[in-house]
């Protein structure tokens, strides 16, 4: 079993920049693919940005390209979600996600094992 704590979300202006945290316990997530998701009230739960296994590929929402960016620290079995020039539109609850030795289809929601609790983040205009 792996447990993921999610931290890091809170109140921003628009413009503004977040860092999300995504904290695993349990077992390490050096052989885990690993995503971010959201879903914002009243919608579907919509894919963020991932990354794979290996931490050689990543993928990215087309809302989210060149504003968010997605790492992984093995050592501190942390995975990361940097958030630049938010917009309102970025508002939602924020998931993490993880699936062992996943290379391939990480934007589907239905791949993912485990997934955290979320955090919320809130985008002001």
């Amino acid at each position: 079993q792996v447990q993921l704590v999610e931290s890091g979300g809170g109140l921003v202006q628009a413009g503004g920049s977040l860092r999300l945290s995504c904290a695993a316990s349990g077992h390490t997530i050096s052989l885990y693919a690993m995503g971010w998701f959201r879903q914002a009230p009243g919608k579907e739960r919509e894919f963020v940005a991932a990354i794979s296994w290996s931490g050689s590929n990543t993928f990215y929402g087309d809302s989210v390209k060149g504003r968010f960016t997605i790492s992984r620290d093995n050592a501190k079995n942390t995975v990361y979600l940097e958030m630049i020039s938010l917009k309102p539109e970025d508002t939602g609850v924020y998931y993490c996600s993880a699936k062992l030795l996943q290379s391939t289809r990480l934007t589907e929601p239905a791949i993912y094992s485990y997934w955290g609790q979320g955090t919320q983040v809130t985008v002001s205009s």
